[in-house]
């Protein structure tokens, strides 16, 4: 499969970032002559879709873990990472879920990480991806983790453009093995999340995940099926009518 480029700017016909919200960034220091400069405190951002392997900045540390209230989703389109204007693909969302938790990992970035990764993710995320951000509690995996930690994360709501909402199983794996974007496969995308959840996090359950997972792996056959079966028909020589 196509491998993900570093960073989307890579991709052709971007538009160019909205500045950065005040509110994301950290407080400057005291600017009076003689003032103490206090160290800046990290930031954490959370990703539970595609940063979860492929983050794209520069980090401090990062921890597998999970917020509650909250499933996920694939209900958000997406015309350019996973998708095309023609073939959305789909990739993932949150959805507020009061008795759920969605895993995930949790990046620390520190001093210059933390404007260069907020102006990355306001492209990739905010711009291109149509999220709106939100603070969360993230509780680490780590079985000696003190207390939760407060952390940025992404989601997608109804109210962008680019929400496409729910569907079975069935007819979203369908949707995905159509759809490919500037990033890749949108195939690549629900595998390789698929994997991380398998391998990071195996005592957790994402029956969604895994639901479309499986309706796409028992689709593939079916599609690799009927090109074989077509190739060989052509070669196979025809008798002459007479």
């Amino acid at each position: 499969m196509k491998r993900d480029p570093q960073r989307p700017e890579e991709c052709a016909g971007r538009p160019e970032p909205p500045p950065l919200s005040p509110a994301l960034l950290p407080s400057p220091p005291g600017e009076a002559e003689g003032a103490e400069l206090k160290p800046t405190p990290p930031v954490w951002i959370f990703g539970y879709g595609s940063l979860v392997w492929r983050p794209g900045f520069e980090f401090t540390s990062r921890k597998v873990g999970f917020i509650r209230g909250y499933s996920r989703r694939f209900w958000q389109g997406d015309t350019f990472h996973r998708g095309s204007e023609r073939m959305p693909g789909r990739v993932v969302t949150l959805l507020e879920d009061g008795g759920a938790c969605t895993w995930g990992v949790a990046y620390e970035v520190r001093g210059e990480q933390i404007a260069a990764s907020l102006q990355y993710l306001n492209m990739r995320e905010a711009v291109l991806g149509g999220y709106d951000t939100k603070l969360v509690k993230f509780h680490p995996q780590e079985k000696d983790a003190e207390e939760p930690i407060l952390a940025l994360v992404y989601i997608a709501t109804p109210q962008n453009p680019s929400y496409l909402g729910p569907a079975s199983e069935e007819d979203i794996a369908a949707q995905i093995i159509v759809s490919s974007g500037c990033a890749g496969h949108n195939i690549e995308y629900l595998l390789r999340l698929a994997d991380f959840m398998r391998y990071f996090c195996p005592q957790a359950e994402d029956k969604h995940l895994f639901s479309i997972e499986e309706a796409l792996i028992s689709i593939l056959p079916c599609l690799y099926y009927t090109e074989d079966s077509l190739e060989e028909t052509a070669s196979v020589p025809q008798k002459s009518k007479g």
